[in-house]
């Protein structure tokens, strides 16, 4: 089994690093997508390290143009196709509704639901020129069950799930694999910057979901559904 050309977005950290890390160990191309420059650069060099080549590709996912410049740059750099598209990109707050703006709210779809729409349009031609062509949208466990303060990061996650189906369906003469993924916590620095008191000790780490994804790719029979199991 060749090693196949891959698109992550939030490519620059956390589980879209780990998920371009985990392909470059199996020899991969990567394109690893984000707006962070100097963060893309460390990770394109870890990717070079751990056995893969690849690109780093600025790209805001709410950007229609920056969309389709990025996923141009990348299909050149794949040699004319995509093979794995992995839509991970996301942003995450806990606001609860009566202190949500509504720029709150449209943040959190335009990027976890609006830019997997975006880059998979962009990305749908070149994902047709592959042999075997998967797309994997990045979903969450919280997108399964109500969570307080998560009203906006859950609307967009079930949304991403219905976007995987519909999508399933619309392609269906194209033979293009789509499978949403379903992690637990996982422990990023997306908590960083997120109000509240968590307890990271008990999230899972960015290198088990790149596992799950990977395996993913690998079986050609897995579910569409990919719940990847916590601690």
């Amino acid at each position: 089994m060749s090693a196949p050309g891959v698109l992550v977005t939030g490519g620059s950290r956390g589980i879209g690093r780990a998920i371009a890390l985990r392909f470059a160990q199996e020899g991969s191309k990567v394109v690893v997508a984000a707006r962070s420059s100097d963060q893309l650069d460390v990770v394109v060099r870890e990717i070079e390290a751990a056995g893969g080549t690849a690109l780093a590709a600025n790209m805001n996912v709410v950007d229609h143009g920056s969309v389709e410049a990025a996923v141009w740059r990348a299909k050149d750099f794949l040699g004319g196709k995509i093979d794995v598209l992995v839509n991970n990109a996301g942003a995450f707050a806990v606001k609860s509704l009566d202190k949500m703006r509504p720029a709150d709210w449209a943040n959190q779809i335009e990027v976890n639901l609006n830019g997997a729409f975006l880059v998979t349009l962009e990305s749908l031609d070149y994902l047709t020129e592959s042999d075997a062509p998967h797309v994997l949208n990045i979903a969450g466990h919280s997108s399964r069950e109500g969570r307080a303060g998560q009203i906006a990061f859950q609307a967009s996650k079930e949304g991403l799930r219905g976007f995987s189906d519909a999508l399933r369906e619309d392609i269906k003469g194209e033979d293009i694999r789509v499978t949403t993924v379903y992690p637990p916590p996982t422990n990023t620095n997306i908590y960083d910057d997120v109000d509240g008191e968590w307890d990271r000790s008990s999230m899972i780490e960015p290198e088990a979901v790149a596992e799950a994804v990977y395996q993913a790719w690998a079986d050609k029979s897995s579910p569409n559904d990919l719940i990847v199991p916590g601690k």
